[in-house]
């Protein structure tokens, strides 16, 4: 399969557009190639199905962070701590902890 990495993803997508990795991996593509917001739309659908894609809190909590929307990352970040304790992924949790906790008071007045 030749093309690019973000070609290969979307080929591998057409034949199984359900795929919660390949949808992962393409917002990831997207926020490497500079389309961050079209990668987090993904990031946030992916984050909003049932069971949510824990992971996908995370990596849209740090694209707000990079992208200066410490507030959204807040929420992201909290949404994704209560989905990763409420799926047993405790690592996940605290790594999302981890990462709030060191926003500090970025973004307050």
């Amino acid at each position: 399969m030749s093309g690019s990495r973000r070609e290969k993803i979307e080929a591998l997508l057409a034949d199984e557009p359900g795929d919660v990795f390949l949808r992962y991996s393409l917002a990831l593509e997207m926020e490497a190639g500079g389309e961050w917001e079209a990668g987090l739309e993904i990031l946030e659908q992916l984050a909003r199905e049932t069971p949510p894609y824990v992971p996908a809190f995370h990596m849209a909590g740090r694209h707000l962070v990079k992208h200066g929307r410490i507030d959204d990352a807040r929420r992201a970040l909290r949404e994704g701590i209560d989905a990763a304790r409420a799926a047993g992924e405790a690592h996940a949790a605290a790594e999302m902890a981890e990462l709030l906790a060191s926003l500090g008071v970025l973004g307050e007045p």
